[in-house]
């Protein structure tokens, strides 16, 4: 069973992995949308009821994609951060662990809406933060979806999700790529994240990740 899709977009060779991250063997490069680190910190520090352990949850699938693609360069397009209450010192220290095991590992960040709130990744973590758009040959890095004047768009933000119907009554929600006409759309990387249901129009497509795999849907 492979665990990545290969699609193209502006005759680009992308993988769809099915960790809900893309693998682009050209640069040797990883692209992550919305990790959300500290999401749950940040809720707990609320008093809020959230679940334990997503931050290594998260940092475990981050482990198993290095092992299992040659990937130099690892970009996150926003989002690394959830908010100020994310500095906790248990994600911080998770974090600043995981760093150490990659120390040749080039890591990107553009910044995200939450990255403005969050604040930059602490600096012994030694992250390249950079504004958007990132251009990379005929695409154009980005958190927010919208599109480019001269470059199409790699984008997260919205957490896309599709619903396959079934018999009846009978729905699944699983999180997908939204390929569109000027912008794509990255699902949510990170394991406590909402989602935003899409459709596709007519020349989009759409690829749903579930049970270790991605498949393309039927579409307009």
């Amino acid at each position: 069973m492979n665990p990545y899709h290969v699609a193209y977009l502006q005759g680009v060779e992308l993988w769809l992995l099915a960790d809900k991250a893309i693998y682009w063997p050209q640069h040797k490069a990883l692209l992550i949308a919305d990790a959300h680190f500290g999401k749950a910190a940040a809720y707990r520090k609320l008093g809020q009821p959230v679940p334990h352990g997503t931050t290594a949850t998260n940092l475990m699938v981050l482990d198993r994609l290095l092992s299992a693609y040659d990937a130099g360069w690892l970009i996150f397009l926003g989002d690394f951060l959830h908010a100020p209450g994310s500095h906790s010192p248990t994600t911080l220290a998770a974090l600043s662990e995981w760093r150490q095991r990659y120390p040749q590992l080039r890591i990107t960040l553009i910044r995200g809406n939450h990255d403005r709130r969050a604040g930059d990744p602490p600096a012994e973590l030694e992250f390249e933060v950079v504004g958007e758009p990132l251009l990379l040959g005929p695409l154009a890095l980005q958190h927010e979806p919208r599109p480019h004047p001269q470059a199409h768009v790699l984008a997260g933000h919205v957490h896309p999700v599709y619903h396959l119907q079934g018999r009846g009554r009978q729905r699944l929600r699983l999180p997908c790529f939204h390929f569109g006409a000027q912008v794509t759309l990255l699902p949510a990387f990170g394991a406590f994240t909402g989602g935003y249901q899409v459709q596709a129009e007519v020349g989009e497509k759409i690829y749903v990740v579930g049970d270790q795999r991605v498949w393309p849907v039927r579409t307009p």
